[in-house]
């Protein structure tokens, strides 16, 4: 299977842990994914988080090039529990310690009430696999979110678990992987 993961654009909400919030795309958000997938394609398939920020773009696509859209809450951001809709510089006031430990520690250090790494890790894995099975040999473009795409190109790239928050990923980004039985891998 051909991946393509699509990172949501800027959100009316502004950056930060947006997580399960459900904010809407600006403009410019908008404007991020077009340019995002500009050149890129075509897909047999699109699959989004139920997440309006990933939804809205996904259903626009769908129309326009008349492909089957299909939602998938497993891959769906990470819950961030009290962090949800505050930016870092926020959290280095009131949480500066625990924010320090969870971009050096991620697994390690869950944010108060948040989703642990190894159950997003799970979820995310297990949904990525579902959809090799479902669509092995199509092209799909996943419309998703920062974290998933983190992780799945983490490990595309065979990287430590240390190493995740290493994995930059833009709003409006496009990553292509190779997803077969020898597992995930970057395309370029």
């Amino acid at each position: 299977m051909k991946l393509d993961l699509l990172r949501h654009g800027e959100t009316e909400r502004g950056g930060g842990f947006r997580g399960s919030l459900d904010d809407l795309l600006t403009d410019a958000g908008w404007a991020q994914m077009r340019a995002g997938i500009d050149g890129a394609g075509p897909w047999d398939q699109l699959v989004s988080s139920p997440l309006q920020r990933c939804v809205a773009f996904a259903r626009e696509l769908s129309e326009r090039f008349a492909l089957p859209l299909q939602f998938e809450a497993d891959l769906r951001e990470l819950h961030f529990g009290q962090w949800e809709g505050r930016s870092a510089a926020e959290l280095m006031e009131t949480h500066a310690e625990g924010l320090g430990k969870f971009w050096n520690d991620p697994y390690g250090f869950t944010p108060p009430e948040g989703e642990t790494l190894l159950d997003f890790e799970a979820r995310v894995l297990v949904a990525a696999e579902r959809l090799h099975q479902r669509y092995a040999g199509q092209r799909v473009l996943l419309v998703t979110h920062g974290g998933v795409i983190r992780l799945l190109a983490a490990r595309a790239r065979q990287l430590p678990r240390a190493q995740l928050m290493q994995v930059d990923v833009a709003h409006g980004e496009l990553f292509r992987l190779d997803f077969d039985e020898l597992g995930l891998r970057e395309r370029p």
